[in-house]
């Protein structure tokens, strides 16, 4: 299943870039490809044309595959009585920078299920492969991708969304445990959620679902994608590890606090409107209000964030940010994404020589 994953996505290492909106560049995605493994690009939170610049920079820079990830969110549900509540509760946070919470909060990127020109754009562009996040698009528009030839993989969190993506005949699954850094990937937010760990949630899939599957959260180095492969996965997909990359669009406060002796994490749904694992920072420190009204939709509630945190920047305060992490995160390290990706295979065939020596001893 290794080797065939491999060779399924054109790469020659069991490495996966995460998609990372935000975080990921063209820079990072062609430097991560052109080493061997899988680059990504994030374009959830992107409008079609920003989406159409970055797979064409990125193609300029390697010829390789890479992956473009979008979100197939439920679109936002407007609510004025409550987005005015959550403003009227952060305004004292604005205050502290002198600043003034937006007048109103808007739905500020489009979700897939309704982007039709977003589809028109990745079946022109046609990268390698597509990846979904948050649920899945309608059969029409998978088979419009499928026809485009083009690969498609997409996140699961639990058995069950598994069993969709196989239903709908995509390619790779790639299973997201409670460990992974950012926006967990449930396709209904509004159910239980068991919060697997990478690790249960890999076996679960790669002894219950018949496609490859690609281990993600909290694998930071070789031992970690050593493990995953251990448990059946084709492949593992490491974000946190290239936050601190060179490559990343990522800000000081946000390289300095993952680069933190401190920098453990929680699940926040303050920032953006919707379930995430974040840095500790001034933002998750709001949740422990119990005042705290009841967040608005995503991404709407991410108006709002990203005004606050443009307030507290602005004045040299860097913890309103959305600094998205895993619970590896005290494993990062600094060097680029390139080097990062040799780092990692020298580590990982280590703990698999180690692991074939000590079984033969």
């Amino acid at each position: 299943m290794h080797s065939a994953l491999l060779t399924q996505l054109g790469i020659s290492k069991p490495i996966i870039q995460a998609p990372m909106a935000g975080v990921s560049t063209p820079a990072m995605a062609a430097a991560v490809s052109n080493a061997g493994a899988l680059g990504s690009l994030g374009i959830g939170a992107a409008t079609p044309e920003v989406a159409r610049r970055l797979i064409q920079e990125t193609r300029r820079l390697t010829d390789r595959p890479f992956n473009v990830n979008v979100f197939v969110h439920q679109p936002a549900v407007t609510d004025g009585a409550r987005e005015a509540q959550w403003l009227e509760w952060l305004a004292p946070q604005f205050a502290r920078f002198g600043a003034r919470p937006p007048g109103s909060i808007r739905e500020i990127y489009r979700s897939f299920v309704e982007d039709s020109a977003m589809l028109a754009v990745l079946l022109e562009e046609r990268p390698a492969i597509v990846s979904f996040h948050f649920g899945l698009p309608g059969e029409a528009v998978i088979a419009k991708l499928r026809s485009a030839g083009i690969l498609l993989m997409a996140s699961a969190t639990n058995l069950e969304e598994a069993r969709a993506v196989a239903e709908r005949d995509i390619a790779v699954i790639v299973a997201q445990g409670a460990e992974a850094g950012g926006h967990r990937g449930t396709f209904d937010p509004a159910l239980e959620d068991e919060y697997l760990g990478t690790m249960a949630l890999t076996r679960l899939l790669s002894t219950g679902i018949d496609r490859p599957i690609v281990a993600a959260g909290g694998i930071m180095d070789g031992a970690g994608i050593a493990a995953a492969l251990a448990l059946g996965a084709g492949a593992a997909q490491l974000g946190t590890a290239f936050v601190p990359c060179p490559e990343s669009s990522i800000d000081e406060g946000y390289r300095r606090a993952i680069l933190s002796a401190s920098s453990n994490t929680t699940f926040t749904s303050s920032i953006s409107g919707r379930l995430a694992r974040s840095l500790r920072n001034s933002f998750t420190a709001l949740d422990r209000d119990p005042k705290r009204p009841a967040v608005p939709s995503y991404p709407i509630a991410y108006d709002a964030g990203k005004a606050l945190h443009a307030a507290g920047k602005a004045q040299g305060e860097f913890g309103f940010g959305a600094q998205w992490a895993g619970q590896g995160a005290r494993l990062s390290r600094v060097m680029p994404a390139g080097a990062l990706v040799a780092a990692l295979d020298r580590e990982l065939h280590a703990a698999v020589d180690s692991l074939m020596h000590n079984s033969c001893g």
